[in-house]
């Protein structure tokens, strides 16, 4: 089994409890993995033979932190394998990213791919 993450970036900002949260670009830097933490396959995702990408929309905290995790392309929400992606995602750290020399929350796609060997 083998899971591949990649970070996808986008432009624009958003408001999310109160914060300001930015996308990548326009003087915004892209946060840095510090910490990954690997989803892991259920025994029936793997049963049923379950292969392919998870997109999570990811709030990564002024504190580097994972805040709201989404997901915005399933997967497979019925053996369990969005949720391995959402639990992995939440245990992840960052080196937030920066806007004008100050660490800002900034909203990311991460692509979580399940590979089974």
């Amino acid at each position: 089994m083998r899971v591949l993450l990649a970070l996808v970036l986008a432009v624009g900002t958003a408001q999310a409890q109160g914060t300001t949260v930015y996308k990548p670009g326009n003087g915004v830097s892209l946060p840095q993995v510090v910490k990954q933490v690997k989803a892991d396959y259920t025994k029936e995702a793997m049963a049923q033979m379950i292969e392919g990408v998870v997109v999570l929309d990811v709030v990564v905290l002024s504190d580097g932190a994972v805040g709201d995790v989404t997901v915005t392309q399933s997967l497979d929400a019925v053996y369990g394998l969005d949720q391995e992606a959402i639990k992995a995602m939440k245990q992840w750290e960052f080196k937030p990213g920066m806007k004008d020399g100050k660490a800002v929350a900034v909203r990311v796609d991460v692509k979580i791919r399940f590979t089974l060997r």
